[in-house]
């Protein structure tokens, strides 16, 4: 197998209720000469989250203990600007296995699905939900399960149905990259040439 499985997920999250971030801010592309994907964590929203002396901002999300979990909340139009499969990378490696905002650019929804990472597209007014939920209390925690594609708020019990690719879904759940997908319908590919 090639990726993590992923089925379900009950988490905290850690929100950031920025509109319009995207891949630079992500990862910067000062940190992209890496070629492999570990590593990529420790600069996730680098210029966000440290000064320039490399010390911790103490007032963004990231540093403040006050927040933690698998799942990252983000503002509508997530992961838009250039193309770089860094930026799931640096968001997985950072710990996290669900990404869920109101609108995702393409490009990263693709690169994210292809690197075991769950991008959760929710209604605007979902996402205000989770927001509100998470400032009356950072403990709060969000419910993923892909079988059923829903997204729950454990708080409110309130849940919204997610799409999601069909094809991309069997990857996540079988953790199985393009090739592994391939190789799992051996049997009726072998079937379809015997005919």
């Amino acid at each position: 197998m090639a990726t993590k499985t992923f089925k379900h997920l009950k988490s905290r999250v850690v929100p950031i209720q920025v509109e319009n971030i995207d891949t630079d801010q992500i990862i910067p592309a000062r940190f992209l000469k890496a070629t492999t994907r570990e590593g990529f964590g420790d600069n996730l929203f680098r210029d966000w989250r440290y000064n320039d002396n490399n010390e911790p901002k103490s007032d963004f999300v990231l540093n403040d203990p006050t927040y933690s979990g698998r799942i990252l909340v983000a503002g509508k139009n997530f992961g838009c600007g250039s193309s770089r499969e860094h930026a799931a990378w640096a968001i997985s490696d950072g710990g996290f296995d669900v990404v869920v905002s109101s609108f995702f650019a393409d490009i990263f929804k693709g690169n994210a699905l292809n690197n075991g990472l769950l991008p959760v597209q929710v209604s605007d007014e979902f996402l205000r939900s989770i927001f509100n939920e998470v400032s009356k209390d950072p403990a709060v925690e969000l419910e993923v399960d892909l079988e059923r594609q829903t997204i729950r708020i454990g708080s409110t019990g309130q849940e919204e149905v997610f799409e999601i690719n069909p094809y991309k879904k069997a990857c996540l759940i079988n953790g199985y990259d393009d090739i592994d997908y391939i190789l799992s319908q051996k049997e009726q590919i072998e079937a379809f040439e015997a005919r």
